[in-house]
């Protein structure tokens, strides 16, 4: 047994027999429980470690496995990240569901989680941009079903995701020359550039980002918050490892400021169009601009704080969208619009719901006692630290993030004097969402609670948690 086979092979095999079943709460009944068994066992049990099951009788879990002449290496090290993964997985399977895409998102969901786990993991590293092609190539019916014309944000994500792919097998290509040649300073600066340029492409940085509102509009809010979850972290994490890998690259002079300019930028830009914007899904898409914003700004700051302001993020970015996401959803399934004129009164015909959306759209705008206010507030601590002009851009930036929040709000508090309280939504629907408001402000209150996972994931990534 080896581990590549347990956290990669087997979601592609349960992307296939979860197609089987008619029912769409048994899909995600199943789909929640089997990544919630993948995420323990990659928490407990040990890789390259014998694990005795009686006195004659042990078993042990390699590393590594060789598929046509490459190499993918799971290591201990990388079990608490996969654990994190498959985790929030989990919780987006559970509320698929009730979301009503089901059947769709979680086969699909497990092929994409298992090819970008792949390029994690994947020698040469090379091979990662093809695996990451291919998920996003998975996640086009996802978004744009087969009866569904595709519009202008599917194609034009398709586009700009492909589009990062040359870029970054070329700079993988120049790297070799860098290895053999670390002083050439013209060959450092052509590499890179064009790593820039491909993850800037893959991370939908300023003005790469135009087809993320537009999709809000087209595709289904759960599936586009479970892509903007899950495509931006694993993009993320791929680009963290190009740091740990090359001494050059983390070294480089202008690495941080790069950084620290692009995160502004997606922060700024992205909460001030939030704060124009009369389209529900459209403001969840601009604050998921302004989350890979505070993400970029994280890595900006790991001289100081090494991992630990990135990884501090991505429980309470990806608990916000579920339950952002969720809420939109069902409103948008029951209403069948989310343009603030169809939005007049909401809030006294679906009160569990508009307050959960509420509650997430506030979280992310860095509200005090919620769940993304601890790690917001320390990386623009870091930033003011190294400049207050870059800190009162960022803070503008969230406060478009708010004042998008609060006309929101003042939208769905509107409503006829004679317009009673009523409470639809499925009980599936409130139970869920009722839930993730409780975690959003229980992480606000004690954001302590996942301090152990903070101490154990930067260990996958040596050279910059040391």
């Amino acid at each position: 047994m080896n581990a590549p086979l347990i956290w990669i092979g087997f979601p592609l095999i349960l992307a296939i027999i979860l197609w089987i079943p008619r029912r769409a709460n048994i899909t995600a009944l199943l789909g929640g429980l089997s990544s919630l068994i993948l995420a323990g066992v990659a928490w407990l049990l040990p890789i390259d470690t014998a694990i005795r099951l009686s006195s004659n009788l042990s078993i042990k879990i390699s590393s590594s496995i060789a598929i046509l002449g490459r190499q993918i290496t799971i290591s201990p090290t990388d079990q608490p990240l996969i654990s994190l993964l498959f985790g929030l997985a989990s919780l987006w399977f559970f509320g698929a569901s009730a979301a009503g895409i089901a059947r769709r998102l979680i086969p699909l969901g497990y092929g994409i989680i298992a090819l970008l786990i792949a390029s994690l993991s994947v020698e040469p590293f090379l091979y990662a941009a093809l695996l990451i092609q291919t998920a996003i190539l998975i996640a086009i019916p996802l978004l744009s079903p087969p009866e569904q014309r595709p519009g202008r944000g599917i194609i034009r994500f398709l586009i700009y995701q492909t589009l990062a792919m040359p870029f970054i097998l070329s700079a993988g290509w120049l790297m070799a020359g860098v290895e053999s040649s670390p002083g050439d300073i013209e060959l450092l600066t052509q590499s890179a550039t064009l790593l820039a340029l491909g993850f800037a492409f893959l991370l939908a940085i300023f003005p790469l980002y135009s087809w993320i509102p537009l999709l809000m509009e087209e595709a289904s809010p759960y599936a586009m918050g479970f892509i903007l979850w899950l495509l931006p972290s694993v993009t993320l994490l791929f680009a963290i490892s190009f740091l740990d890998r090359y001494t050059w690259l983390r070294e480089f002079d202008q690495l941080n400021n790069a950084l620290r300019s692009a995160g502004l930028l997606m922060v700024t830009t992205g909460g001030i169009w939030a704060a124009f914007q009369h389209h529900l899904g459209r403001i969840m898409g601009y604050a998921t601009i302004v989350n890979t914003g505070f993400s970029l700004l994280a890595l900006s700051l790991f001289p100081d704080y090494k991992l630990s302001a990135f990884f501090l993020l991505m429980i309470p970015q990806a608990l916000g969208l579920i339950v952002w996401s969720l809420a939109l959803s069902v409103v948008k399934m029951r209403e069948n619009s989310l343009i603030y004129k169809e939005m007049r009164g909401m809030l006294q015909r679906y009160p569990i719901i508009i307050i959960g959306l509420i509650i997430a759209h506030f979280s992310a705008s860095g509200l005090p006692l919620m769940a993304n206010f601890p790690p917001i507030l320390a990386i623009w601590e870091g930033v003011a630290r190294q400049t207050l002009i870059a800190a009162f851009w960022l803070g503008l930036g969230l406060a478009g993030l708010f004042t998008g929040a609060i006309r929101s709000l003042a939208i769905m508090v509107r409503s006829p004097e004679d317009q009673l309280w009523e409470l639809n939504g499925s009980l599936l629907q409130n139970i869920l969402i009722g839930i993730g408001i409780f975690f959003i402000l229980i992480l606000g209150f004690f954001p302590q609670l996942i301090h152990p996972i903070l101490t154990t994931l930067p260990a996958a990534f040596a050279h910059l948690s040391g």
